[in-house]
C-alpha cells in the first residue's frame, strides 16, 4: 500500500490496453475527481499483452468517449510489468485471464479485483472485449464501465479515510 502521503495507485488491466482499460481510466478518473479525490487517487492502465505497445486508445473506443463527453487523453498502450507489481495498490483485471496474468507476475491476491466483482453487479463475469465486433460492442463495454465505477470509487474512498 502507498505511504500515507502518496496517492492511492490503481492499475485497470486488459489484453492490450486499447480499449477497456484506458476507458476504464477515463471514467474512474473523472469520478475520482467528481468525489473530490484526485488528489488521494491514481488511475492508469495496462494490458497483459503487448501486441499492441505504444498504439492509441482505440479510434471506436476513443468515439464512445467522445460522445458521452469524456475527455479522451494522449494514450500509448503499454504491458504490465514487474515494477507495476510492486508500485500500484489496486489492479483492477477485466477478465480472470488478466487476473491469472497479474498473478503471474508477481501481483498479490489481495490487491487484484475482477472489475465486475463490485457492486451493483458483482457477478465477477469478464468484461467483454469489444475489440472483436462492432461499435455496439464498444457502447455496452462502457455501460458496464460506468455502471460499476462509483462502486468502485466509493470502496477505495472509504479505505482511504480508514488508512489515512
Amino acid at each position: 500500500m502507498s505511504p500515507a502521503d502518496e496517492p492511492y495507485r490503481v492499475l485497470v488491466v486488459c489484453t492490450g490496453n486499447i480499449c477497456r482499460s484506458p476507458m476504464a481510466e477515463v471514467v474512474l478518473t473523472e469520478r475520482f475527481d467528481e468525489e473530490g479525490l484526485t488528489p488521494q487517487v491514481r488511475v492508469d492502465s495496462a494490458g497483459i499483452s503487448d501486441e499492441e505497445h505504444g498504439n492509441p486508445i482505440d479510434p471506436r473506443a476513443q468515439r464512445e468517449l467522445r460522445d458521452r463527453d469524456y475527455p479522451v487523453p494522449h494514450h500509448r498502450a503499454r504491458p504490465v510489468t514487474s515494477q507495476d507489481a510492486r508500485r500500484y495498490d489496486l489492479f483492477l483485471a477485466m477478465t480472470a485471464q488478466h487476473a491469472r496474468g497479474l498473478r503471474r507476475l508477481g501481483v498479490e491476491e489481495d490487491r487484484i479485483r475482477l472489475y465486475r466483482s463490485y457492486p451493483p453487479d458483482g457477478s465477477g463475469e469478464d468484461v467483454p472485449d469489444p475489440w472483436y465486433g462492432d461499435a455496439s460492442g464498444f457502447t455496452r463495454c462502457l455501460d458496464t464501465i460506468e455502471e460499476i465505477a462509483p462502486s468502485i470509487v466509493q470502496q477505495v474512498g472509504e479505505g482511504l479515510r480508514q488508512v489515512r
